[in-house]
């Protein structure tokens, strides 16, 4: 007798709204549970996203993708980006707003990172750390990426490992990413 289970996609993480500054980036992430996996599009303003500034990395697992838009652009970027997860059960859809502020328009408190990550070179099995400093009001978060994709510390086994620090110059946040360089880590980090 065979079993077989199926389940209408569910959103993991869906994408937030988000607010970038002209020439930035902006990085929106999706991830959908289901029976068949289910597959995951992105649209702007209902329409495929299609342009060589978007670009849509895949998870590993095929659990979801990041939509990644650069350079950011006031009149073009500005929209509502919609996540799509889909299979043969069904579909779900979550949209996300983003802002685009010229320099001019920049809040005070607005996030700002005073010192990113620095290019590393480390002998393979030796430890490398990584350093991320941002500034704003309230204190903002800091999330690491790894070739495009968000950093997922719960499934590195212990291999990468991230730490608060003290405050440096209030407002301010610090993060250290620590990596156990291997055979498979050829990689850049981005910050956001």
């Amino acid at each position: 007798m065979f079993v077989f289970h199926v389940g209408i996609p569910n959103f993991i993480k869906s994408p937030d709204d988000q607010t970038g500054i002209y020439g930035g980036v902006a990085s929106f992430i999706c991830q959908a549970t289901g029976d068949p996996k289910p597959l995951i599009t992105w649209k702007k303003e209902g329409k495929k996203v299609n342009s060589q500034r978007f670009e849509v990395k895949e998870f590993d697992d095929k659990s979801g993708s990041v939509l990644r838009i650069q350079p950011l652009k006031t009149n073009r970027d500005e929209a509502i980006y919609e996540c799509t997860a889909s299979n043969s059960v069904g579909a779900i859809a979550a949209p996300a707003k983003l802002i685009v502020l010229e320099d001019d328009q920049i809040p005070a408190g607005f996030p700002n990172i005073d010192m990113g990550p620095q290019l590393k070179v480390v002998v393979r099995t030796n430890t490398a750390t990584m350093l991320c400093a941002a500034s704003g009001n309230p204190d903002p978060e800091i999330f690491w990426f790894k070739d495009m994709l968000p950093v997922d510390i719960s499934s590195s086994n212990g291999r990468i490992k991230q730490l608060r620090s003290g405050i440096l110059f209030p407002p301010s946040s610090i993060v250290y990413l620590i990596l156990l360089v291997g055979k498979k880590d050829l990689f850049l980090f981005l910050f956001f």
